[in-house]
């Protein structure tokens, strides 16, 4: 391989971001070729007299979706990629609704229920209560937050604001999809944030993805045959099952899941975590998703749903391309939630439907009324399109990366007896047993140490064949309990 010609232009784009990008579309235009090698990162770093890091941070990013791989002692080269979807698009023409849409949009409501936030990942509502004894010295939830760093005074200020205005619009029945002033808003932060394209109008906003979900049932019918990961995010497998779908399993790998064994399935809908996998923190591969955006298009009436749960907090590189934008046909419904990057307590999710499902949302499902109070749309409205959103994912970003870093810092005297994975991204991160022992007996260990971690088997949907795999969260811990707690799973693990 012949070092690269890059022309890098100072100002605007990072370099890292502006050679990332020219060796993706050189990718994806066929002038790289599949098994092709790429220059090292020490060789292009001084043939383009930049810094080896800033080369490492491209490479790192075209790694995590899918580009490129790395083989041992050889170097980079480029992945396999057939068929694949571009992810531009007009956004233009996606987000201005025309005149009769908007009208459309703003009339109409229904009645409906509130139903309980759905969070994301294992939760003590799930699996039962849990127990008063031993008192935990330190909890790694892959579940809690940090709330420590929650703007409670901008949120306060915004409250009073709205409340002091004294509009009598707020106490009236709202639009069915949600306000069309956050819809817009959650629209623009979509696109700029994670290349989904959509106008407001396919936007449908609910009290939790459980909501969503039941709305969604309605939406699809009966009888659908849904095909989800194995492990997967168990309590939308149990919202499936009360909808009496059919729900089979597929085998993943380090890519994602396998569409060669989906084939075999039948299914009609497959539920799949693209940029962060629960619980296995696996990202899916540029070629992998088209595989899967290929299997929709093969029948009618086939879709995805990415739930898209955590994208916010990625350590390295910048967050990974959703699904829906490399959608071109109106396969994807995209779910999101406020719950992970504000809190948990604000119950607001969102739902994107394709064109097609969206005529039939609106011929059978119209009369379900929004979820969330107007109060708090408002407010979450002004929150996101104010900037204070932003500054709060930029601050929540480095306290997590902060302790993302400490935690693996902490793993490393276990690298002998375990394997990390799921590390650079989201709120936890796995350590797999190298040896036979079980998972029931490192969970009674870390208990005899008085250390609440979770096993993996939560997760399962069917039983496999697996080394003992362990979930550790560090989003609600502080640096002292990250320290002593792996300190105390030192003692009882190795």
């Amino acid at each position: 391989m012949y070092d690269m010609t890059i022309r890098l232009q100072s100002g605007g784009k990072c370099l890292y971001e502006q050679i990332y990008e020219h060796i993706k579309q050189e990718i994806r235009e066929g002038r790289l070729l599949k098994g092709e090698r790429l220059p090292s990162t020490r060789a292009l770093a001084e043939y383009l007299q930049v810094a080896r890091s800033t080369v490492d941070y491209a490479y790192d990013q075209l790694l995590s979706e899918g580009y490129i791989e790395a083989r041992p002692y050889r170097g980079y080269y480029v992945c396999p990629m057939e068929d694949l979807f571009q992810i531009e698009a007009d956004f233009q023409k996606l987000t201005e609704p025309d005149a009769s849409r908007v009208k459309e949009e703003r009339g109409g409501a229904g009645r409906g229920e509130r139903p309980d936030l759905s969070p994301q990942g294992l939760s003590a509502a799930e699996d039962g209560e849990r127990s008063a004894a031993p008192r935990w010295i330190c909890d790694f939830s892959p579940n809690d937050i940090d709330m420590t760093g929650f703007p409670f005074g901008v949120w306060k200020r915004i409250t009073k604001n709205i409340l002091n205005e004294g509009n009598s619009d707020l106490f009236a029945q709202g639009e069915p999809q949600g306000d069309y002033d956050l819809r817009l808003t959650i629209s623009r932060y979509l696109h700029s944030s994670r290349g989904v394209n959509c106008a407001p109008e396919q936007i449908i906003v609910g009290a939790g993805n459980d909501y969503l979900l039941m709305l969604l049932e309605k939406i699809l019918g009966r009888g659908v045959r849904i095909a989800m990961e194995n492990p997967t995010y168990k309590r939308a497998y149990r919202i499936f099952q009360s909808f009496a779908y059919d729900i089979v399993t597929v085998d993943t790998d380090q890519n994602g899941i396998l569409a060669s064994r989906l084939r075999q399935q039948e299914a009609d809908v497959v539920y799949v975590m693209p940029s962060h996998q629960f619980p296995t923190g696996t990202v899916m591969s540029i070629g992998r998703r088209a595989e899967l955006l290929r299997w929709a298009d093969g029948a009618k009436n086939r879709y995805l749903i990415e739930d898209d749960y955590d994208s916010e907090f990625r350590y390295r590189g910048k967050p990974i391309p959703s699904l829906q934008s490399s959608d071109k046909q109106g396969r994807v419904i995209y779910m999101g939630t406020f719950s992970k990057a504000i809190a948990p307590a604000i119950r607001v999710s969102y739902m994107v439907l394709p064109r097609a499902l969206l005529e039939r949302y609106r011929r059978e499902c119209y009369f379900y009324s929004c979820t969330v109070s107007r109060i708090d749309q408002r407010i979450l409205n002004e929150f996101i399109r104010d900037g204070y959103f932003e500054r709060h994912l930029n601050k929540m970003r480095k306290r997590y990366r902060a302790k993302h870093d400490l935690l693996l810092e902490c793993l490393e005297p276990f690298q002998k007896k375990f394997v990390l994975s799921g590390e650079d991204a989201g709120l936890h991160l796995l350590l797999t047993a190298r040896g036979t022992v079980t998972e029931e007996e490192l969970l009674r260990a870390a208990e005899k140490e008085k250390i609440k971690v979770y096993g993996l088997s939560d997760s399962l949907v069917a039983s496999a064949a697996r080394n003992a795999t362990i979930l550790l969260g560090f989003g609600a811990l502080d640096e002292g309990e990250i320290t002593e707690g792996i300190c105390r799973l030192q003692k009882a693990w190795l």
